[in-house]
């Protein structure tokens, strides 16, 4: 086997030799750019505490990867198509490599925001070329387990990227969490010139640059107004964002419907199986992204799990998404996709609504089997909904596929951990404000008593603030009797919140799944 596989899958006689090779290149690579999404989630109170972010600055740093990644990839993976999927596929690697590296070095929440966007970037170009690569590298008659294998790596990397984080966080600051990723870029980009076949449409047509950059716009703006509307209020910026994103999306739609040669030939869209696909893959991922979102929160600030330990305690739903996964692929012949794809969103929705029923006495079990539930939903119902889009498509067509499907994953996870935090917040500030009222600091002397206020105050804002003051009040003599009360008002108001965000969650997906159902297209494939 030389060095550099040169030959395309469409000139070899049969099928290529080393294609199950090559799909652990890409969903190594694809497993890369998913844990970034949730790894920071174990490394929030030690980069709280070190860079003193606030609530703001801690929702840009996680979600200040999602804007550029979610706005790109539609125009990337066309520019796959025309350019080369596999060198988009080792750019990206090598501009995800960079911000990894950098946002190492990171000293300010203005630094780990920029290279969590320029990773973004990079992401933006792996992802969509890793699904294109794989249709093309494979047969139809194996292509549909290869896309169960790509979709249950998505899944496993939402679980997988705090659990590794968590361990490096064991003996390493922060900034190691970024260069975990530098060792899969390096083996990924090698394995990548040797395993994977170069692809690339023969009679490329000139690129759509102008509905490219109405993409970008329309996604852009769209995560942007919703990631700061919902979490910082409806100011000017977030509301001119989300103008813009109309607007570009009704000029978009015009655009592509009479283009010759279109960046997203919309019409597909309107294939029911498609349509119906698309909406159940972003909706499950808002859901996952979300729950996992304010998880992993309550194992740590609530249980006081260890990012290790909290880590270790999300592998349930990796575990699950892979059984999903595998079960899928054995009824999908039996069943056919709209019966699956339906009664995975369903029971998806049904692991969340578990957690509507916690109280201020619930164990790690409840949430152990609501994420296990959680991801055998998804691992039955997104490999289904990824092979009917990208069966929706022509191969000339496949970057573009790959995109709006993984801009449906990106999309919907960024407004799960938007809209989720914005609820999660508010019932969190809702209820410490009442649990709160009932602290009786008056018998405490002015000095004292004007402190115990402000600490009150200021553990308002997230249940990792309280936990700092708590910890503050427990140095004084004076004040120490209180930290306790002010631990467990926090507490009390967390867990409630945690109830109002899995009702919102798990009513969307329900809700989701019965649109879902009358969408898609009652035949079996």
């Amino acid at each position: 086997m030389s060095l550099v596989q040169e030959q395309p899958v469409s000139a070899m006689s049969g099928p290529y030799r080393y294609r199950w090779y090559a799909l652990a290149v890409l969903c190594a690579s694809l497993l890369a750019v998913v844990m970034a999404n949730t790894s920071l989630i174990v490394a929030v109170p030690t980069m709280t505490e070190d860079l003193g972010l606030t609530s703001t600055q801690l929702q840009w740093v996680i979600d200040g990867y999602t804007v550029p990644y979610a706005a790109l990839m539609l125009l990337f993976g066309a520019l796959g198509d025309r350019f080369g999927r596999r060198r988009a596929l080792i750019l990206g690697l090598v501009i995800f490599g960079i911000g990894s590296i950098l946002g190492s070095l990171a000293e300010s929440a203005g630094e780990v925001v920029a290279w969590r966007l320029l990773m973004g970037i990079g992401a933006a170009l792996i992802m969509p070329a890793t699904l294109s690569l794989l249709v093309v590298t494979f047969p139809k008659a194996e292509r549909a387990r290869a896309i169960a294998i790509w979709a249950a790596t998505s899944g496993l990397g939402i679980a997988l990227g705090p659990l590794l984080a968590g361990s490096v966080l064991q003996s390493s600051s922060w900034h190691a969490t970024f260069l975990m990723n530098v060792p899969v870029v390096i083996i990924a980009i090698v394995a990548s010139l040797a395993l994977v076949p170069p692809s690339r449409v023969v009679d490329a047509s000139r690129t759509d640059w102008f509905g490219g950059v109405l993409s970008i716009v329309l996604v852009g703006g769209s995560v942007y107004a919703i990631i700061d509307g919902l979490h910082g209020g409806w100011g000017t910026a977030p509301i001119a964002a989300a103008v813009s994103a109309i607007g570009a999306a009704i000029v978009f739609v015009w655009w592509e419907r009479r283009h010759p040669h279109p960046l997203l030939n919309v019409r597909r869209l309107s294939d029911r199986k498609v349509g119906g696909s698309l909406l159940s893959v972003g909706l499950l991922f808002l859901a996952a992204f979300g729950t996992i979102y304010f998880v992993a929160q309550h194992l740590q600030f609530v249980f006081l799990y260890g990012p290790l330990e909290t880590g270790i305690r999300l592998l349930p739903l990796a575990f699950a998404v892979t059984l999903g996964s595998i079960v899928s692929g054995r009824l999908l012949p039996i069943v056919g996709e709209r019966a699956l794809i339906v009664a995975g969103m369903a029971l998806a929705a049904a692991g969340i609504l578990i957690l509507t029923q916690i109280d201020d006495t619930a164990g790690y079990g409840w949430f152990a089997l609501s994420i296990s539930i959680l991801g055998l939903g998804m691992g039955a119902a997104e490999p289904p909904a990824t092979d009917a889009i990208m069966g929706g498509f022509d191969e000339s067509e496949l970057g573009s596929a790959g995109g709006i499907n993984d801009t449906a994953i990106e999309f919907g996870g960024a407004l799960g951990i938007a809209l989720l935090g914005s609820v999660l917040a508010s019932g969190y500030t809702a209820g410490f404000d009442e649990r709160s009222a009932g602290l009786d600091v008056e018998q405490l002397a002015e000095p004292t008593r004007a402190g115990i206020e402000g600490a009150i105050e200021a553990g308002r804002e997230s249940v990792g603030a309280a936990s700092v003051v708590a910890q503050e009040l427990s140095g004084d003599s004076t004040t120490a009797p209180l930290a306790q009360t002010v631990l467990d008002v926090a507490h009390g108001a967390f867990t409630t919140a945690v109830e109002s965000a899995s009702w919102v969650s798990g009513g969307t997906l329900v809700l989701g799944a019965l649109v879902v159902l009358w969408i898609l297209p009652r035949h079996r494939r």
